[in-house]
């Protein structure tokens, strides 16, 4: 009877076992996991505090990291981005105005500072268009990435910039 019991036991502890699937490459880097970008138009800095908040389409996780673009130009064709924070200098060196940001899982702060800010032109203040990247934490740990070129980004995290969520603010 003994041996019978054992025999079962062991029987049981094999088929409970739980199997797992590992569907990443080995290679270091998460590919079930996807970052994604929200895009902002009609950014408009108003006097009083020149901060806009940017409220993302739904939470995302506190281990998330956000990176936040402006589009500076367009250049041949092609746009040109900017990673926050971006700063303005005058010719002696001072500072003249900066945009900067910070973010929470619900959204982003987008900011100006700088030295007169009501002074600034409309152009650096008005129908301004910002990206937000959200990318997971296990990606932010990758050292061979340039953050400030945008292009660079994109392709690293295989971002589809079809599926860009656009939002008019």
């Amino acid at each position: 009877m003994k041996k019978i019991t054992l025999v079962l036991a062991f029987i049981g502890m094999i088929t409970l076992q739980s199997c797992t699937v590992n569907e990443d490459t080995g290679n270091g880097i998460d590919n079930d996991t996807i970052g994604e970008v929200f895009e902002y138009t009609n950014v408009n800095f108003l006097p009083n505090s020149y901060t806009v908040v940017l409220e993302f389409p739904h939470s995302i996780y506190s281990s998330d990291m956000v990176l936040v673009y402006r589009l500076t130009d367009v250049f041949q064709g092609e746009n040109v981005w900017k990673l926050l924070p971006e700063s303005y200098y005058f010719n002696d060196g001072t500072l003249d105005h900066r945009y900067d940001y910070n973010f929470t899982r619900f959204d982003a702060e987008v900011y100006l500072e700088g030295y007169d800010l009501a002074g600034l032109s409309s152009a650096s203040r008005l129908n301004q268009r910002l990206r937000v990247l959200v990318i997971p934490a296990a990606f932010g740990k990758n050292g061979t990435i340039d953050y400030n070129d945008y292009k660079s980004v994109v392709n690293a995290y295989n971002i589809d910039e079809s599926k860009i969520i656009k939002i008019q603010q």
